[in-house]
């Protein structure tokens, strides 16, 4: 067995995660700091956070299809919770700053909550629920930050 930090997987899926974030940390200050394109930040921000919470569903999905010992009925929740964040998702890119934020920390957190009750039925690998927290936690921040976008 590898150790935690010869982990390709764990190191693949830290990367990329902590990559992902990238957009959030630089959209969020970017929106707040440039007073002449801050609103185009912003409309950067969100987007890009709309897509994120879409693709964090379809985890569920993925897991729906190949978690081994998961009963139907938690298969088929699976299923239907992969659809909602990209539902949360979409109205959120028609909202000012201080609704899209709301909507998409909202659709972040819950859809956290959601990995944590899953782990009770199913194995995670150890490093799964920490790093969604600290990637979840550094998103939504980006995310209300973002939310005070100067006005004009």
């Amino acid at each position: 067995m590898n150790s935690p930090s010869h982990d390709p997987v764990r190191r693949a899926a830290a990367w990329l995660g902590y990559g992902g974030l990238i957009p959030f940390i630089v959209l969020a200050p970017a929106s707040l700091l440039d007073h002449h394109h801050g609103w185009s930040w912003s409309d950067a921000l969100y987007g890009y956070g709309a897509i994120i919470l879409s693709f964090v569903g379809a985890l569920h999905w993925g897991f729906a299809m190949s978690a081994p010992g998961l009963e139907e009925g938690r298969r088929v929740r699976c299923l239907v919770w992969s659809v909602v964040p990209a539902l949360i998702a979409w109205p959120a890119l028609l909202l000012a700053p201080a609704g899209a934020a709301a909507l998409l920390v909202f659709g972040f957190v819950a859809h956290y909550l959601l990995d944590r009750r899953l782990a009770r039925h199913m194995a995670f690998p150890a490093w799964y629920l920490p790093l969604r927290l600290r990637l979840t936690t550094v998103a939504s921040l980006s995310l209300i930050l973002g939310a005070f976008v100067p006005l004009g």
